[in-house]
């Protein structure tokens, strides 16, 4: 007589939020893996359902829950066995999601995403019966390098989160009670992690934490982030390290020594929030708007190239005409490369909101639409610098939009947020760096041609070079309307 062993469960699993929320489930992918569970794209197929929510402010909530909804109708129309929720919305609302949506099998807060493997192996009577289906306490877990982990992201890309949770006081945000206090990883356990993605062909990494420049303050020694940029370079196959969500802290000047220099690229990515003292101090960012030019004086005059990215916050409440008249005036003074605007989002559980003086919608969205204006054209003539230029570029692929074009990004385009280098002329393959001339710009995106291979991508069964046929028209056809997002 035949063993006949259960087929290994197919598990389909959505990601909602910022990149680490990505980080999260690539971890959970990799426990699911590690139990030969394997993963479908089509929620019709799959056995087990994971949502893996965002919660930080009302249109992420919003979102959420239609895909909880969505993943719901698969649970009691389809054939998926159970339903598991996971991240911010459930840390914050756990109870009223497991009364409100009854077909939800288990509950999974942010410190607790380490349980998915065995919860999604364990029958639904037995999750219910044992009182499973909400796991939420304050969060204190953090992973390591030895935990299992599949890359989502581009082949040749990935995100590391350096570090959890957040210490600072900021009115507006949610994220020390959803992701609790910092804690950074120790400098060996990132660096082995970053060793064994650039063994799998990863040749950028993208460092992110809740505070970047606070990375070490909480580790025992004087580790801090200029360390682990200095132990990172050196890695075989890394072609470029880039830094993401620097608080507004003093920079120590072996920080700004590092940046810029040999693989760490001149990137900043620092949400700055706004620039009036009046709004800073209601947001108790702890710092003035002096310390913040200072900064960015002592980033442009030590970085040489540097492209800067901040996001900002309208309408927080008690913000004049005067305040938002003194905020466009700095946006479009400082050399911003890139921008993001955020509508303040009045989140229940932040000081903010119960502050006075909460701006009508109306004017918050008037505000919006009045500074993304300026940011457009603003960076329309940031890429018209580009014309006629030759720069490094990273391919991605085959563009989304069409596939007479490749896709890839300069040492000032981060993946997901900052818009794209399109390549109408060439061969390369994906994670391979080439040198492109650049003959169209637009608002958000420049266009160009190949001019030459600076470094091929690693080897890998996946690669097949890509063709990008010659483009006589002008690229115009199938453009994003808006490549500023809010981050």
């Amino acid at each position: 007589m035949t063993d006949r062993r259960p087929e290994p469960a197919r598990v389909h699993f959505v990601t909602l939020g910022c990149p680490k929320n990505r980080v999260d489930s690539e971890l959970m992918l990799g426990q699911l893996q590690d139990r030969a569970m394997t993963f479908t794209m089509d929620a019709d197929e799959a056995d087990v359902i994971v949502v893996n929510t965002c919660g930080f402010i009302e249109d992420a909530k919003k979102e959420s829950i239609d895909v909880i909804l969505e993943m719901a109708r698969h649970r009691t129309e389809g054939n998926a066995k159970r339903l598991i929720v996971t991240g911010c919305l459930v840390q914050r609302y756990a109870d009223a999601l497991a009364e409100e949506i009854p077909e939800i099998d288990a509950l999974l807060g942010n410190g607790e995403y380490g349980t998915v493997a065995d919860v999604a192996a364990s029958a639904v009577d037995e999750l219910r019966a044992e009182g499973r289906l909400i796991q939420v306490a304050d969060p204190t877990f953090i992973h390591q390098a030895t935990n299992p982990r599949v890359n989502t992201f581009k082949p040749h890309s990935a995100y590391v989160k350096v570090s959890e949770g957040c210490d600072q006081k900021c009115t507006f945000c949610i994220i020390p009670a959803l992701r609790g206090l910092q804690r950074s990883r120790p400098v060996e356990d990132i660096v082995r992690e970053a060793e064994a993605l650039a063994a799998r062909g990863v040749v950028e990494l993208n460092l992110i934490a809740q505070d970047l420049t606070g990375y070490g303050t909480d580790l025992d020694g004087k580790v801090r982030l200029a360390d682990l940029c200095e132990a990172l370079d050196p890695i075989d196959g890394l072609r470029w390290i880039r830094l993401h969500y620097a608080y507004p802290r003093p920079f120590p000047k072996r920080l700004l020594e590092v940046i810029g220099a040999n693989k760490v690229l001149p990137y900043i990515d620092m949400p700055l929030q706004h620039i009036s003292d009046p709004v800073l101090k209601r947001m108790q960012r702890g710092r003035p708007r002096k310390f913040v030019e200072k900064l960015l004086n002592d980033l442009f005059t030590n970085v040489d190239d540097l492209t800067l990215r901040s996001s900002f916050i309208v309408g927080f409440p008690g913000e004049t005409d005067a305040d938002f008249a003194e905020l466009c005036a700095f946006v479009e003074a400082t050399d911003f490369a890139h921008v993001g605007v955020f509508k303040f989002s009045r989140e229940e559980g932040t000081p903010s909101y119960d502050l006075d003086d909460q701006i009508p919608q109306a004017v918050i969205d008037a505000r919006h639409d009045h500074l993304m204006q300026l940011l457009k054209e603003k960076s329309h003539a940031k890429m018209a610098t580009f014309l006629d230029r030759r720069i490094e570029v990273l391919v991605d692929g085959v563009s989304e939009e069409t596939e007479l074009l490749l896709a890839g990004r300069h040492a000032g385009q981060a993946p997901e947020i900052d818009g794209t280098t399109y390549i109408n002329d060439g061969s390369a393959r994906a994670g391979d760096l080439v040198e492109v001339e650049i003959t169209e710009t637009f608002d958000y995106d420049i266009v160009g041609h190949i001019t030459r291979v600076i470094a091929e991508a690693p080897e890998r069964p996946d690669h097949a070079r890509l063709e990008a046929p010659s483009v006589a028209a002008p690229v115009t056809a199938g453009r994003r309307a808006l490549r500023v997002i809010q981050s």
